[in-house]
Formats: structure tokens, C-alpha cells, sequence
């Protein structure tokens, strides 16, 4: 059971680095928000499991390295925000 747990937390983190490289390639506020979410999801995954669930988890040299990419997902999603809005405001000022 450990094992298939471990997977689909994996699973779910290359999910996340696919919507991660969608929203880098058209940022867009909808492909953002899929990115952030899937993001979240894994960062929960990711939390100590509590009983009768403490078995299923990643290894902690795994959840760790997992961990420190959400949080480069977290800032690369922040200075996609930052492009999206300033790409707004050029449009607004634009018309």
C-alpha cells in the first residue's frame, strides 16, 4: 500500500510540473489557477499522515526534495502573475 501511495503522489507532482509548463507556456489566469491548485494538492499530500494513515507516505528524502519544489513552483507562479498583470496594465494603456 506504501508503494501505490508514494506513485500517486509522484504522479500527482508531474501533473503539477505539466500544468506548471502550460502556464509557462501560455499564461493565462485559467492555466495559473490549474497550476497553483495541482501545486497545493501535492504541498497537502505532502503533510505528516495522521493515524490509521501513517504509512502512507513518500520517504522523507523524497517528500523533502518534493517540498522544496512546491515551494519553485510557488515563486515561478508569482512572477507569472507579476508578467500577466503587467501585460494587462500595457494593454490597458495601450487602448
Amino acid at each position: 500500500m506504501s508503494t501505490y501511495i508514494a506513485d500517486e503522489i509522484r504522479a500527482y507532482g508531474t501533473i503539477r510540473d505539466l500544468a506548471l509548463a502550460e502556464a509557462e507556456r501560455i499564461t493565462n489566469t485559467l492555466n495559473l489557477q490549474r497550476a497553483r491548485i495541482s501545486n497545493e494538492f501535492v504541498e497537502n499530500a505532502l503533510k505528516p499522515a495522521r493515524s490509521p494513515y501513517e504509512s502512507q507516505h513518500l520517504p522523507e528524502g523524497d517528500a523533502a526534495r518534493e517540498r522544496q519544489r512546491c515551494e519553485a513552483v510557488k515563486v515561478r507562479l508569482s512572477l507569472l502573475h507579476a508578467h500577466l498583470a503587467a501585460m494587462s496594465r500595457e494593454h490597458v494603456q495601450a487602448a
